[in-house]
């Protein structure tokens, strides 16, 4: 069984920056493909990057070159790096992994603020 805790969210002003981070339990991280994914309210749940084992990346055409995705195998962390945020970023943003198992897991979601 793998639980994802995300953090990092919280409420930041129009152009800010944050950084989220979701952590993984278990042992198969490395192996997994992670994701982060936004849904803000009354909205469908959206892709915002992913990036594979093979740290090939993924983007949101509406993130491009807004958001970074990277992680870090040997911390067992999955990194999203928002910058120039606008206010319709504002979203509850889930932490997504996939294994080469077929399964996939979901963490409870941080939430993003982004004020005008």
């Amino acid at each position: 069984q793998v639980q994802l805790v995300e953090s990092g969210g919280g409420l930041v002003q129009a152009g800010g920056c944050l950084r989220l981070s979701c952590v993984a339990s278990g042992s198969i991280f490395s192996i997994s493909a992670m994701g982060w994914y936004r849904q803000a309210p009354g909205k469908q749940r959206e892709l915002v990057a992913a990036i594979t084992s093979g740290d090939t990346t993924n983007y949101a055409d509406s993130m491009k070159g807004r958001v970074t995705i990277s992680r870090n195998n040997a911390k067992n962390t999955v990194y999203l790096q928002m910058n120039s945020l606008k206010p319709e970023d504002t979203a509850v943003y889930y932490c997504n992994l996939r294994s080469p198992y077929a399964m996939e897991y979901w963490g409870k979601g941080t939430l993003v603020t982004v004020s005008s």
